[in-house]
């Protein structure tokens, strides 16, 4: 039996005025942030997509490498009959490894914040998979959201949640995030997660300033899009992208740097600038195998498995939560 593509469900895409007040709220704060979750517009996502392919940037290469190798063991792991809830999945490419591996899956549900992306990879998984039912939400899954409901019973639900997305959250937010995954798997659920681990700080710094200037222009495109969407007044020829790694807390932070003192006006508010006042756009930690699995417990998990590439740079682990 197959099922026709259904448009995307439930929730629904922040509007204008959501981004405006995060907006407005980063800049009042000190130092000064945006959210890097804003960072998808079609643009972004494009441009996201050549800094997956950059020579630097490992992460992505890396953790495709891993599933092609272990998707087969993963799928073993998760067992069959599976609900696989997918946080972030973008266009589905390391999804669909998945799924071609899984034993029988029951439902598969990706949330995404981007609508018209989350509509593109659920008619292309539909042709795909005519026989699973597909059931994709707009929201943004960093807030609590609900699930639809099935029409076949799964033997439990799995969390995938690919990328290294979860070093976005600073340590304590990661836990609590963790902790409200735990809730949409329920007992005897599971969560398959990305997470990048530990290394030589140079590595890092490469892969988040690369040579070709891409994630330059993925960070000022935050700045673009609060211009076109906002009414903002940001000049981009006054912004410089930098990303540094912080030794002391194991992360690296994405600025974008005011190269002249200028007032930026938002909505209704002037936001002044320094000379070299930044702003921070994102924060990205990095993990030790055991730092993350002891995270994982605090948050009510249990560690399973890690499937790793040979130089240890990226880790997908899988955890599940006790009957």
């Amino acid at each position: 039996m197959s099922h026709s593509a259904p448009a995307p469900a439930l929730e629904a895409e922040p509007t204008k005025s959501d981004f405006l007040n995060e907006v407005i709220t980063g800049l009042s704060r000190s130092p000064k942030t945006l959210p890097c979750k804003f960072f998808y517009d079609q643009r972004g996502a494009n441009l996201f997509q050549k800094i997956c392919e950059l020579p630097e940037y490992y992460i992505t290469r890396t953790e495709l490498g891993i599933l092609q190798k272990s998707a087969r063991e993963m799928a073993d792991h998760v067992n069959s009959e599976i609900e696989l809830i997918g946080l972030g999945t973008g266009a589905g490419t390391k999804t669909r490894i998945l799924l071609e591996n899984l034993h029988d899956p029951a439902v598969y549900m990706p949330v995404d914040i981007s609508r018209a992306q989350l509509a593109q990879s659920a008619a292309l998984f539909h042709k795909l998979f005519p026989k699973l039912e597909i059931l994709p939400v707009c929201a943004d899954y960093l807030q609590p959201f609900r699930l639809p409901t099935p029409k076949r019973r799964a033997s439990r639900k799995v969390v995938y949640f690919p990328g290294s997305t979860i070093g976005n959250f600073e340590p304590a937010d990661a836990k609590n995030f963790l902790r409200r995954i735990a809730e949409y798997c329920g007992v005897g659920g599971g969560l398959l997660i990305g997470v990048d681990l530990r290394k030589d700080p140079a590595v890092l710094e490469r892969a988040y300033n690369d040579s070709r200037g891409v994630t330059a222009e993925f960070n000022l495109n935050l700045l673009r899009r609060a211009n076109e969407e906002l009414g903002a007044n940001f000049d981009l020829g006054k912004w410089q992208h930098r990303a540094v790694y912080n030794q002391a807390e194991g992360r690296i932070e994405m600025h974008l740097i005011s190269t002249t003192a200028q007032t930026v006006v938002v909505g209704d508010r002037e936001f002044p600038f320094a000379a070299d006042e930044t702003i921070v756009t994102e924060f990205s930690y990095k993990y030790s195998p055991e730092g993350f699995s002891d995270l994982a417990r605090e948050a009510g998990f249990e560690f399973e498995k890690l499937w790793s590439d040979e130089q240890r740079l990226f880790g997908v682990f899988y955890f599940s939560l006790p009957m």
